[in-house]
């Protein structure tokens, strides 16, 4: 047999992989896969890479797994390599919603692309997951079940808002007309749909918690399910579309949320109750899978890939986040629930990385969503659920919240503390409030993160400084704005100089988000004039993504109390805020 170039590599390396190719799986003695995974990120086998992660999930617990990356979408050469899985199509658009990962605020095309080989953004298609979806019907016309799943699936599981088209769409699982969508952080959901499938079950889907199918409305009242407004109505209605978003975001914690359903003409869009976190053992567990941290040697020929630069040598310590800032959707993908890993999984894996031939003695990041998150949350919340009427950090820092940094700095220590390792970073953000409400422990955190475990420079995200443009984004105005955020500055430049350190801070901030006036643009200007006596590091225009409480505020014009909103919509008006703080 006249193997392809990359099979010239090792069987042994090969192996190592989740396989990609036909040659792969004749290697393991396989005809056809159980699950085959599609995804718009190339395959680098990392615990960062959500088709890999699942993957690798699905491999442990018994089923044969394969995966196409980024495949052509105009032939079958790519989608039908590895003919029909035996129990389903799992599709992602990747890391991140395509439309963002294609467009820029401004809607121009980005021209590259960390997670694809060569680094060109020319192998994503917009609606990847769509697409994807309809690229498996066009070949596979009476085809084994497609499960959608991922940020791009997760955010666009009811109505929801679209910046690209300026509408509101309905469901993806509609439009992809695929048979089940998975949402949140998919583990459990996708591990029951295999053994629901493989045990040819006749209604597979009906009973997964974290997934949306199609059904009828008496089937969800049944279920004494939540009705939401119907995407007609929403349509019709942006004081419904309101509504039904709040809903729908108060139904979002595994503790305490009801099912939902939604009406398209007839057809019930039905979404189970979210599914429980895994606990922190099985997240262990989940990351001490046997990743290779490499790209697959089939798609290595195509060139490499930025991203690996960082995640190979970076380590996930958590899940989760509570701030819940309106602009985000990690609160509604990811959860409001911190589950944090032991510290003695991510020692070991910290050893595991200072091993490798590649490791040059640092660790670039330890984090998650928020890096001072790690190692405590809420116990009423564990026990009961998230609040439905107030949240952890805004507008002030709940008291119950036991903010305790000694977990995360002892991790930091511990992995310091490796014989290989020379530095350990943290990249991922930082809160500002949780340092100034941790009185015990965060002036200590503060030092020992400026004298340790910064390379050159901490990324701080103040956003903005203007009370009306923190308050719509759900930002602390008096633990996050200016004062707090001078102090801040203040501190680092004193602790850099005792320890007689050479490092910076670079700032990012939000402009053109809902709740910007004139007037609150201009106080941006004349605080940056003022206080920085130079540019940020970045000025970011706010991107309305779906399923946020900052885009719901876009779309509708109105804040949460449903008074009018000051909100810039011209991408000339976009154009000229950003320059009036650029030059």
């Amino acid at each position: 047999m006249i193997l392809p170039p990359f099979m010239n590599t090792p069987f042994t390396a090969l192996k190592n992989f989740l396989p990609t190719t036909k040659e792969e799986l004749r290697l393991r003695g396989l005809d056809r896969p159980d699950i085959i995974l599609v995804s718009g990120d190339t395959y680098i086998d990392s615990p960062f890479i959500g088709v890999s992660v699942i993957g690798r999930w699905l491999e442990a617990s018994g089923f044969s797994v394969a995966i196409i990356a980024q495949p052509a979408i105009d032939s079958d050469i790519d989608i039908a390599r590895l003919g029909e899985p035996k129990l389903f199509w799992g599709v992602t658009a990747g890391s991140l919603d395509s439309m963002v990962a294609n467009y820029t605020a401004l809607q121009k095309r980005r021209k590259s692309d960390d997670l694809t080989p060569g680094g060109m953004n020319t192998l994503r298609p917009d609606r990847a997951t769509l697409v994807y979806s309809n690229l498996i019907k066009r070949y596979f016309k009476k085809s084994v079940p497609i499960v959608l799943g991922g940020v791009e699936a997760s955010l666009r599981r009811i109505s929801h808002y679209d910046y690209w088209s300026d509408q509101l769409k309905r469901s993806l699982l509609l439009d992809a007309k695929a048979d089940a969508l998975i949402y949140g952080m998919g583990e459990r959901a996708v591990l029951q749909v295999a053994h629901n499938l493989k045990s040819k079950q006749q209604h597979p889907f009906q009973e997964v918690k974290g997934l949306c199918y199609l059904g009828s409305a008496e089937e969800a009242q049944a279920k004494e399910y939540l009705q939401l407004p119907s995407h007609q109505e929403v349509l019709k209605d942006k004081l419904l579309m309101k509504k039904m978003f709040e809903t729908f975001y108060k139904n979002q914690d595994p503790l305490n949320a009801k099912g939902l359903y939604q009406l398209y003409e007839g057809r019930a869009l039905i979404h189970n109750s979210p599914a429980a976190p895994l606990s922190p053992q099985e997240l262990d567990h989940l990351y001490e899978l046997p990743y290779t941290r490499e790209l697959h040697p089939y798609y290595a020929k195509k060139g490499s890939v930025v991203a690996n630069e960082t995640i190979k040598f970076s380590i996930t310590s958590h899940r989760g986040c509570y701030g819940e800032c309106n602009y985000c959707a990690i609160a509604i993908h990811q959860g409001r629930h911190i589950i944090s890993r032991s510290p003695q999984s991510i020692v070991r894996e910290g050893k595991l990385l200072s091993e490798r031939s590649d490791f040059k003695g640092y660790l670039l990041d330890v984090g998650g969503p928020t890096a001072n998150m790690y190692g405590f949350d809420c116990k009423k919340k564990q026990k009961s659920g998230s609040c439905q009427e107030r949240r952890c950090l805004y507008p002030k820092v709940c008291s119950e919240l036991p903010i305790n940094h000694a977990p995360y700095l002892n991790l930091l220590r511990s992995l310091a503390a490796l014989p290989k390792v020379k530095k350990v970073f943290v990249a991922s953000g930082i809160r500002i409030d949780l340092i100034a409400s941790d009185l015990q422990l965060g002036q200590q955190f503060l030092r020992g993160l400026i004298k340790d475990h910064v390379s050159g420079q901490i990324k701080i995200a103040p956003e903005h400084i203007a009370p009306a443009t923190l308050k719509a984004m759900g930002r602390d105005e008096l633990g996050l704005g200016a004062e707090a955020f001078l102090k801040l500055k203040e501190e680092f430049s004193a602790i850099n100089k005792e320890f007689k350190k050479k490092q910076f801070l670079t700032y990012y901030f939000i402009v053109c988000h809902p709740g910007e006036s004139e007037k609150e643009l201009h106080a941006l200007q004349e605080f940056f004039k003022k206080h920085l006596h130079a540019l940020p590091e970045q000025i970011q225009i706010f991107t309305p993504t779906p399923m946020t409480y900052s885009t719901l505020f876009y779309y509708t014009e109105l804040d949460s109390n449903a008074h009018p909103l000051s909100v810039s919509k011209s991408l000339k008006e976009k154009r000229r805020r950003k320059e009036l703080l650029s030059f």
